[in-house]
Parts: C-alpha cells; sequence; structure tokens
C-alpha cells in the first residue's frame, strides 16, 4: 500500500512538471504570436486589421484560461504537499527508510559514472 501511495505521488509530480513546462511553451507561444501581430500594425489593409483583432481575441481568451488551469495546478501542488506532509507525520519510520532508499540508489547511480 505504501508503494503504491508513493508511485501516485512521483506520477503526479511528473505531471505536474509536464503541466508546468506545458503552460510555459504555450506561454512563449502566445508572446511570439503577439510580437507578430504588432510587427503587422504598420501593413494597411481591412482583412489583416479584421485579422489582427481577433487574433487578440482569442489570445486575450487563451491567457484567461491560461490563468485558470495555473490556478488550478498550484491548488492540486499544494493538496499534493499537504497530502505528503500527512504521510510523512503519519509513517515518520517508512518515509525515512524510503528517502534512505532512495539516497541508497542515487549514491550507486552515481557512483558507477
Amino acid at each position: 500500500m505504501t508503494a503504491k501511495k508513493l508511485d501516485h505521488v512521483d506520477l503526479h509530480d511528473e505531471k505536474q512538471a509536464s503541466a508546468e513546462s506545458l503552460i510555459g511553451e504555450f506561454k512563449a507561444l502566445m508572446a511570439d504570436a503577439e510580437a507578430l501581430i504588432k510587427a503587422t500594425e504598420d501593413h494597411p489593409g481591412a482583412a489583416i486589421s479584421s485579422i489582427r483583432n481577433k487574433t487578440l481575441e482569442t489570445l486575450a481568451g487563451a491567457k484567461e484560461s491560461l490563468s485558470g488551469v495555473e490556478g488550478k495546478i498550484l491548488d492540486k501542488a499544494k493538496v499534493a504537499a499537504q497530502d505528503a506532509d500527512d504521510f510523512v507525520h503519519r509513517n515518520p519510520w517508512e518515509a525515512v527508510g524510503v528517502a534512505a532508499g532512495l539516497g541508497l540508489l542515487i549514491g550507486l547511480f552515481i557512483g558507477r559514472r
């Protein structure tokens, strides 16, 4: 049962890291799109102006959605941290054993290099 809980925590951490990476890439994409839109401000034409305005509206909506997702990820991270803290307080010796085992494994891997 303890191993399952630890596997769940590890899986959650990986998902969180992936989500944070995706959010970072999406923010970069939005910044690039805004820069591209600003670079086309000099070009006259109703078609370009219409596309530019529509894209700016879409980016504004995407930013709003992204901030909501960021908030949810932050909330989940807080819950995961609280769960890990509760686990350590309920099972201190198991936590020490797991940490020592992981330390030993990391030491072995580093020693092989």
